[in-house]
């Protein structure tokens, strides 16, 4: 029985929703803080390994070498979306080029999990340092949720990031796994739109005794060390309900008015996704950001579906079709808020997938990936990183033996230096950064920027 099932038991379905997912909520919220100069970054995790390679393809002449390798999954060039004269985007995210033109998106190519700088050459010598357990989704989630090479770390860069500022918790609207995980706290699960997050006194029948169970449980004195960290988090969790739970009910259903229903197209449509109600519960709390508390905050939405092994461009394309106008809205809904420059959303996933298709028109594992960061205060219009060589058995192909020529590509920019870059806009310090990173020693470059 996991977490999330244990805490059921114990509050209730319907109750635990009422609380707002008590199983990942923090210590205590850090309110003293102003909102002057308030920044926020906003994780958009893509799990199952988004394919990169269909992501950001090269429109020059690499594309060839592309097309040549990708056979039947290549995207025609004619169908991408230009992004500059080398490179375009998946025609899914044809809205998403617009903000490449104002300087606002940034492509950043080929990050992973790295213990060091790595190289073909030293994988064929047997010389390389490897991250834990490459290709694993869920030890590869970990790596790039933690930082560093090791699957045995047990907090999460945002959890520390946020313990370093001494802010608020990382706020997830979707599965958030070990990034809002810090030293002495967790991450803040929040509900969608319309949920009941209701303080004390709104319950009634059997909701109103199980949450006076709860009160009695918190606020019982407890010898056990783990026992009252616990009950710490429950009180943490019961007192926040009532900040923040007229934000979190507010929908088009019950707020026909909110200026933000218009924007994320009252929900329906190409906006009645998962990913669009996270974004959108996300806009409520950065115009409530006052009450929300704190000048920092690091929120966490996702999507599943990206591990695909078969029917690969039909499978990623309605993802990609899901995910743009979700993104649009948002940043539509931070110029209406005036936050664009204090606002930054960036992309991670599992990992890379193989350039060479499988026999089941899917791709299988890889490792390195292209991601993307957006805001308006990205250095965007260029690209950051260097692209992977389409060569199989090239440069920068995994695979040592002809056999393994797939096209996962080795890394040549580390998760640390994307989260470092990410970090220092945020206002930590080069040596606060290497202390939450500390594998970043081994890289001479440890920031990229891209902010």
């Amino acid at each position: 029985m996991n977490r999330r099932q244990i805490l059921k038991s114990l509050a209730g379905g319907s109750a635990l929703t009422a609380l707002g997912g008590l199983e990942m909520l923090l210590a205590s919220p850090a309110h003293a803080q102003t909102t002057s100069g308030y920044r926020a970054l906003v994780c958009i995790a893509l799990y199952g390994g988004n394919d990169g390679n269909n992501m950001i393809v090269p429109i020059d002449a690499a594309y060839d070498a592309y097309a040549a390798v990708r056979g039947s999954l290549a995207i025609p060039k004619a169908s991408l979306a230009p992004i500059g004269s080398n490179f375009g985007l998946h025609p899914a995210l044809a809205p998403l080029a617009q903000y490449w033109s104002k300087g606002r998106l940034a492509p950043v190519f080929n990050v992973g999990p790295l213990a060091k700088p790595t190289t073909r050459a030293q994988l064929a010598a047997g010389s390389a340092t490897l991250p834990d357990n490459l290709f694993s989704h869920s030890d590869q989630q970990n790596l790039w949720e933690s930082g560093g090479a090791s699957v045995l770390g047990r907090t999460g860069w945002g959890g520390r990031l946020m313990e370093s500022l001494g802010s608020d918790p990382v706020i997830a609207f979707g599965d958030a796994g070990r990034i809002g995980i810090g030293p002495t706290r967790s991450t803040l699960a929040l509900p969608g739109p319309g949920s009941t997050f209701a303080p004390q006194g709104t319950f009634t029948g059997t909701h109103a005794k199980r949450r006076s169970a709860l009160d009695t449980m918190a606020n019982t004195a407890r010898s056990n060390q783990l026992v009252s960290a616990f009950a710490n988090i429950q009180k943490t969790a019961l007192a926040r309900s009532s900040s923040l739970g007229n934000i979190i009910k507010i929908s088009p259903a019950n707020t026909p008015a909110d200026p933000l229903n218009t924007i994320f197209g009252n929900l329906t449509g190409d906006y009645n996704t998962p990913i669009a109600k996270q974004l959108y519960q996300v806009a409520k709390m950065l115009r409530e950001r006052a009450t929300v508390g704190g000048s920092r905050h690091v929120y966490v939405v996702s999507q599943t579906g990206y591990d695909t092994h078969n029917d690969h461009l039909a499978r990623q394309n309605t993802l990609f079709a899901q995910l743009a106008p979700a993104l649009v809205a948002f940043q539509t809904a931070l110029a209406q808020l005036g936050l664009e420059d204090s606002v930054t959303c960036f992309t991670l996933s599992d990992f890379g997938r193989t350039l060479k298709p499988n026999a089941s028109a899917g791709t299988d594992h890889g490792w390195g990936n292209n991601h993307f960061v957006l805001g308006a205060a990205v250095k965007g219009g260029a690209t950051y990183g260097s692209f992977p060589s389409h060569v199989l058995g090239g440069a920068d192909d995994y695979g040592v033996n002809s056999w393994e020529w797939q096209g996962r590509f080795i890394p040549t920019t580390s998760v640390d230096q994307y989260v470092a870059t990410l970090a220092s806009w945020m206002g930590l310090s080069d040596s606060q950064i290497l202390t939450m990173l500390p594998q970043l020693a081994q890289f001479s470059t440890r920031k990229l920027g891209f902010l």
